[in-house]
């Protein structure tokens, strides 16, 4: 049968774009993105009133025609984009802020353009080597030995799951469904949810309640496990966390490194938000500790402001990762066989995968890591001030003190309880969001609404955190009046 070679040959090359194209393209979006930054302070903080309509005008059909490029960077800055929450405002201290290094842009734009693949080594070894170079770094961070490994990940969920199905591969036979997990009631949602996905019953996760400081208690954790063995169970895994989700509260990682010891668990430390402020004299000190863990979850995206999709897993003992992960196909390269060279395809449940290590690699070898500590600690030093202000505001009650950056506080006005007092500060946090200079966001703890505030943006500094407690103390008082 004679079949048409014509489309073969037509040499269509639409999608090669030319110099000039290329260049007007990247200074078009330059321009948008230059004054969308510069415009960052007077941005509002949210603006997402009228999304459901927003999103059925954006859906459509597969385009078979073109769209001229300056109508969709129109339609992505002047109505898409400021649709949002505005992650990267200096006054969003919401629970995480996202900074978005610009810096981190021009890597991914390099590290896209040029589409290395750095998932082998000896497919890029300078490049595969400069990622190793960052898992490096940050083994150097939290106090890990140069035998340690570990990838970068899309975020914290990512991270938690392979630290476990490591943990479980390492630890555990084939039957592990007696295996069980053990960690505060405070613990991110992402760790049940990674232990559902590699397996593991849900009843086999236990969340123990915490201490005052809203702490894993060591005290239930020895006894929980006790219980657990004699009742034919199999104590597994433990793990601590580095600052909570709900109050960046950070566990007594040594008191927990001693009972995995004792009672022969891995100990996982879930430090995504946390674990950068170990730069810090303050963080080494909260997190003492955390070095004698068997891995750890760090978020870049959030200690050291990258844009979302900057996460890692350290593993301590290197080789617990690589066996992890490790499986063989004949049309694969042959793999490394000196153990300073690093096939990230073998530390990792990806093959193909993006050069993610250039977003990380690039600002700090611009700045070096100390003006990422001057950073934090600046963080660490706002949320305290604001901690000493809300003290200073009648009728506040602090709920939970910074043990990180984040502080947590409610109105206890007199004469409302229960439901009734959560529903007040349900307004307070309303009328403090509706002014749109900062915005904040509030979580439960035993029952009472609480309101948040999270200090981890590069851009926040003191003129903004004035504004927050303006908008606090202005919000107490319209809520404030006698009851009717």
């Amino acid at each position: 049968m004679h079949t048409d070679q014509r489309p073969c040959l037509s040499s269509d090359r639409e999608l090669e774009l030319r110099d000039e194209v290329m260049r007007a393209m990247v200074e078009q979006a330059m321009a948008r993105i230059i004054e969308h930054i510069r415009t960052l302070p007077e941005q509002p903080t949210s603006k997402v009133s009228g999304g459901l309509e927003l999103a059925q005008s954006v859906r459509e059909r597969l385009p078979e025609s073109k769209t001229e490029y300056g109508k969709i960077l129109e339609n992505l800055f002047e109505k898409w984009i400021p649709r949002s929450f505005n992650t990267a405002s200096p006054g969003y201290l919401a629970y995480i802020p996202g900074g978005g290094l610009f810096h981190s842009a021009v890597a991914d734009l390099i590290a896209d353009a040029t589409n290395r693949y750095v998932g082998v080594w000896a497919a890029a070894p300078a490049l595969a080597e400069l990622e190793a170079n960052v898992i490096r770094w940050f083994g150097e961070i939290v106090g890990y030995p140069p035998a340690a490994r570990g990838i970068l990940t899309s975020g914290g969920s990512l991270a938690n799951f392979t630290a476990i199905v490591t943990a479980r591969r390492n630890r555990l036979p084939e039957d592990f469904l007696r295996a069980v997990i053990y960690a505060s009631d405070q613990v991110h949602h992402s760790v049940a949810k990674a232990a559902i996905l590699a397996g593991f019953p849900e009843r086999n996760t236990v969340e123990l309640p915490s201490d005052e400081r809203l702490r894993l208690r060591t005290d239930l954790l020895r006894e929980r496990i006790r219980r657990d063995r004699a009742a034919g169970l199999t104590p597994f895994m433990v793990v601590g966390s580095a600052g909570t989700t709900n109050t960046g509260a950070v566990d007594d990682l040594d008191a927990i490194a001693e009972v995995a010891q004792q009672e022969h668990l891995w100990f996982h430390v879930d430090a995504a938000y946390g674990g950068f402020f170990m730069l810090t004299d303050q963080g080494r000190r909260a997190m003492k500790g955390i070095e004698r863990s068997d891995s750890v979850t760090l978020d870049p995206h959030k200690g050291l402001f990258l844009p979302y999709g900057t996460g890692s897993l350290l593993v301590q003992d290197g080789e617990a990762l690589k066996r992890a992960h490790t499986t063989q196909a004949l049309y694969m390269p042959p793999m490394q066989e000196d153990p300073e060279l690093v096939d990230f395809c073998n530390y990792s449940p990806e093959l193909s995968r993006d050069f993610r290590g250039l977003r990380v690699w690039l600002p700090i070898k611009m700045h070096g890591i100390a003006a990422f500590r001057r950073a934090l600690q600046e963080k660490l030093c706002l949320t305290r001030w604001a901690a000493d202000e809300l003290d200073k505001i009648p009728g506040i009650e602090i709920v939970a003190r910074p043990q990180t950056s984040v502080v947590a506080f409610r109105y206890a006005a007199p004469g409302y309880s229960g439901e009734e007092l959560n529903e007040l500060n349900r307004r307070l946090l309303d009328g403090i969001n509706s002014r749109n200079r900062v915005f904040l966001t509030a979580t439960t703890l035993s029952g009472r609404f609480v309101i948040r505030i999270c200090v981890l943006s590069f851009r926040t500094h003191l003129d903004r955190m004035e504004m927050c407690l303006e908008d606090i103390r202005r919000s107490v008082e319209e809520i404030a009046s006698p009851r009717q």
